[in-house]
């Protein structure tokens, strides 16, 4: 394939199978944390409570990388993705049940949570047996477009539904949803050119203990992990931070976000995505400490919305973890790394929503942008040093 743009992505059969399926999961999974969080918010008034609603699940996802993730890489992945949308299908019309107490919807949370960063690992597996190497960049960055618009429709659709409807009717809602994501799933061809291999406990943490190995690696991951996971922390305040314009603000990041990886991931090649990438990591938080000083909404949502855009950071950094991955290992460490940045949202929804039980709502949210930077700014050199090293890996093949 000569042409490696969007449309020529999605002429391919099982590619558009495997990212429709992914699209309405993303589409559905908006408009019912969307739906949770305002429910909760609106029973406790905890700014924790909900923001540990919206980001919970990802405490979770680190448990299941720890113990499941090999089985991403088995020789069976459609039927794993399958079995793993029907679940969230089954957990997402529980949450739709009203009188639900509130300890079953945490707990329902951290059930999906569970296997949340599995079935990230066996898509992206799937995608890079699916794609040739030189079009998984594109093909990552438009699964990321589309994660940022089904956010933004799911955001805007899910203020506007919610003055009309029920949190419970829009969790009904995400469960159709999730039950076409499911059929959706089924259509893609199933995979049988992986290695045998016995998935289970040990394979996993074998896997999770030679991709921790490498300090390259390492460094990568923490700048995958922890200043977005900061900044989603900031996010997970906008309910409490402006009740009437959260989705607003919600909307303008995911639409930065969107505009950020059709940008970096479309747009550039893969030399200039390197260049950018410390800068873009640099615009995900710096933005936000604008919101401590209380600026008018629109203001508050440019800010959010520029923001946004350094999300796309993640597409270099995730090159350069495949260039030092070797082929039969990728669903497992993409899924490791998927759980890790899915996690540390989870563990910045947490701080942010401690925080803000403490100070005022606004300094909580500069506090974790500030953080956010200091992060990215000390490991740095790490993270240069990991990029010569990767492009040592991928000249002499070792990656293939």
């Amino acid at each position: 394939m000569t042409d490696h743009g969007y449309l020529a992505l999605l002429r391919q059969r099982e590619f558009a199978g495997l990212y429709a399926g992914f699209t309405l999961l993303a589409g559905a999974g908006t408009l019912s944390g969307f739906a949770l969080g305002t429910l909760v918010q609106a029973r406790t008034g905890s700014p924790f409570l909900t923001a540990v609603s919206m980001y919970g699940s990802s405490f979770a996802a680190v448990l299941g990388a720890l113990t499941l993730m090999s089985v991403a890489d088995g020789a069976r992945p459609r039927r794993t993705l399958v079995a793993l949308h029907l679940l969230a299908l089954a957990a997402t019309a529980a949450q739709a049940v009203p009188g639900l107490p509130l300890a079953a919807r945490f707990g329902l949370l951290l059930l999906v949570g569970f296997f949340q960063s599995l079935g990230t690992g066996t898509r992206m597996g799937l995608l890079a047996e699916i794609v040739p190497p030189e079009g998984y960049a594109r093909a990552r960055s438009l699964m990321n477009v589309t994660s940022g618009g089904a956010a933004v429709l799911g955001f805007a659709l899910g203020g506007a539904l919610l003055t009309v409807l029920s949190p419970y009717r829009l969790l009904g809602a995400a469960a159709g949803l999730t039950a076409l994501a499911a059929v959706v799933a089924a259509t893609v061809r199933e995979r049988s050119v992986r290695p045998p291999r016995r998935p289970g406990l040990r394979e996993t943490w074998r896997g999770n203990v030679e991709l921790l190995g490498r300090p390259g690696r390492r460094a990568l991951l923490l700048n995958l992990w922890v200043p977005n996971g900061l900044v989603v922390g900031c996010e997970a305040l906008f309910l409490p931070y402006a009740p009437g314009a959260a989705g607003t603000l919600l909307a303008a990041g995911s639409a930065g976000m969107l505009a950020g990886d059709l940008l970096v991931g479309r747009l550039l090649d893969e030399a200039r995505r390197a260049r950018l990438a410390y800068g873009l990591r640099l615009l995900l938080a710096a933005p936000f400490l604008l919101l401590a000083a209380g600026p008018p909404v629109w203001a508050a949502a440019a800010a959010v919305g520029a923001a946004g855009v350094g999300f796309a950071a993640t597409l270099p950094l995730q090159e350069r973890l495949l260039a030092l991955t070797p082929a039969a290992g990728r669903g497992q460490v993409q899924g490791v790394e998927s759980a890790g940045r899915i996690a540390w949202q989870g563990v910045g929804a947490a701080l942010a929503g401690g925080l803000a039980q403490l100070v005022e709502v606004r300094w909580a949210i500069g506090a974790l942008a500030g953080a956010s930077l200091l992060v990215t700014v000390l490991s740095r050199p790490a993270v240069v040093r990991e990029g010569r090293a990767a492009g040592r890996w991928a000249a002499t093949g070792a990656g293939a």
